[in-house]
This record gives structure tokens, sequence and C-alpha cells, in this order.
């Protein structure tokens, strides 16, 4: 049986995806992600919202810790993993990098934000574990 996301998770997600189209809104597409980046930083923080960026996700391999070089984009307030791009389109291997990342996390929500759109709400993915 599928145990629901917190609420308190759902209510972190709906302000990480308020801050997308906020920044998209005042940028556009167009941009290099690490510009989107730096907005999102901003936005999560005058929304008060904790935030890492650029966090190291180590392996476990056999018993044995690894440093890999991955590297969440952002976790916010510890819950939600963000992963953003500035790509023409979302393809099924950014969702398994996403999918990747909660399972080695731990983490139960994650949220795949692509700028370079039109419409940021065709670029927003939410996968749940």
């Amino acid at each position: 049986m599928l145990v629901p996301i917190p609420v308190e998770v759902d209510a972190v997600a709906k302000q990480v995806v308020d801050g997308a189209y906020r920044v998209h809104r005042a940028m556009g597409p167009g941009l290099l992600e690490s510009v989107y980046e730096a907005c999102m930083c901003c936005e999560l923080s005058r929304r008060n919202l904790t935030f890492e960026k650029q966090l190291d996700v180590p392996i476990v391999y056999e018993g044995v810790r690894l440093e890999s070089g991955l590297r969440l984009d952002l976790l916010v307030a510890g819950l939600v993993v963000v992963e953003l791009k500035s790509i023409e389109q979302l393809l099924p291997i950014h969702e398994a990098q996403l999918l990747t990342y909660l399972k080695l996390t731990g983490k139960r929500l994650g949220l795949l934000i692509n700028f370079n759109l039109t419409l940021i709400k065709d670029g927003i993915k939410r996968i749940a574990l």
C-alpha cells in the first residue's frame, strides 16, 4: 500500500513550484541552468525556505561509501529534491536521474523543472516514491 506524501512535504513542493513560476515569469526561457539555480535560491530564501545547493550524493556500493561526483541541484527544507534543467525537452533519462537521486537520498518527493520552455507548466514533472 502506498503511503501518501506528508502534508508538510507537499507544502514545500508547492512553494518550490510557485517559485519556479515566478522565476520563469521574470527571466523567461533561454538562459543557462546556473542562472535559474541562482534565481531559485534567491526565491527560496525570500520564502524563508532552507535549502542546500549542489549537494554531494555519496554512493554506497557493497557496504563501501564512494564519492561519485553526483550532485543534487537543490534539496529544499531537507524534504524535496529539485533537479533544474534548461534544455529543449525533458527526456526519460532526466526522470530516471531524479528517481535515482530520490532512492539514494531516501527522500520521497522530487521535482524536475525545465525552464527552457515558453510555458513553465509544461516543464515541471513531479516524481514521488
